[in-house]
């Protein structure tokens, strides 16, 4: 792999920021508001957000002719079953737990790519990866207890990261000519309409107003998580290779846990000292290329 650019650097660091810092507002709002309400709002916000600064800046919101079938299946694994999996995954678990499981997806990335598409590893990449898996062993090892007593979230959330997984090689595998944050608008508005759904049948209209704390956090979340981070992260899988996009993605759970410690006073071990140690440690191995002998 070539040297990373200061862009994708840039890039990398800005999506760790706004996704890792956003799990403790899901449960924030989730307190108040049944999943796919909670949801159908953030897309909305998500929606409108990515509407005003395409219009803003003059983007097209064209979509390449014959993608529309790929479009849709990566809108269902990235954003659809993305929501609603983690929101199911925070109502039985913590946030920053529930954010661990769902962020396994580079070690399906790196399974489904080995196994299925016959991608082959380096002995460095292939280091980074068993890295970062001792990374989420060492996150999940305290949480063993609520996995055990909330099996749901433990289901929901290897759920979201096996589908982003999937997602994700769809996204890759994919050519996208002349598609820019068209890409991840069309996505996010594909997703409404079976979410909705569900809220106008599950949930029905909220009977009471959300606190404003509630507000602000589906708002915010809409916002700037799910319509400027979810852009990012597209940006970087068209730039990185896909395993490397994925690990890129392993330092968001060690902000979220940190951020649900602080947030949301959520219990915190000495083991997740570890496992930020190895998710450096990771991502320094699949980021910076090795130097070349003589």
């Amino acid at each position: 792999m070539n040297k990373v650019s200061p862009r994708v650097l840039a890039l990398l660091a800005t999506l760790t920021l706004v996704w890792g810092t956003n799990w403790p507002l899901f449960a924030i709002a989730l307190r108040e508001m049944p999943v796919a309400t909670f949801r159908t709002f953030v897309l909305s916000a998500a929606i409108l957000t990515l509407w005003l600064v395409m219009r803003l800046r003059g983007a097209s919101f064209a979509v390449a002719k014959g993608r529309w079938p790929h479009l849709i299946a990566a809108s269902m694994l990235n954003i659809t079953i993305w929501n609603i999996a983690t929101s199911l995954a925070v109502l039985y678990l913590p946030s920053g737990h529930a954010s661990v499981l769902s962020y396994t997806m580079p070690l399906w990335v790196a399974l489904i790519g080995f196994v299925v598409f016959r991608q082959p590893l380096t002995g460095r990449l292939l280091l980074a990866i068993l890295i970062g898996a001792a990374a989420v062993a060492a996150l999940m090892v305290p949480n063993f207890a609520s996995y055990a007593n909330a099996p749901q979230g433990l289901f929901w959330g290897l759920c979201a990261g096996f589908c982003w997984a999937i997602g994700t090689f769809v996204m890759k595998r994919t050519s996208w000519p002349g598609m820019g944050l068209s890409l991840t608008f069309w996505q996010i508005v594909a997703s409404w309409p079976p979410i909705a759904l569900g809220m106008v049948v599950l949930d029905g209209w909220p009977k009471e107003m959300p606190s404003t704390a509630a507000i602000l956090a589906t708002v915010y979340t809409g916002a700037i998580p799910m319509a400027l981070g979810t852009a990012t992260w597209f940006t970087l899988v068209k730039l990185l290779p896909t395993q490397v996009a994925a690990l890129s993605s392993i330092a968001i759970p060690i902000l979220a846990v940190i951020s649900g410690v602080i947030a949301l006073h959520e219990p915190l071990s000495w083991l997740q000292a570890i496992a930020i140690g190895s998710t450096v440690i990771s991502l320094w191995l699949a980021l910076v290329p090795q130097r070349s002998a003589g």
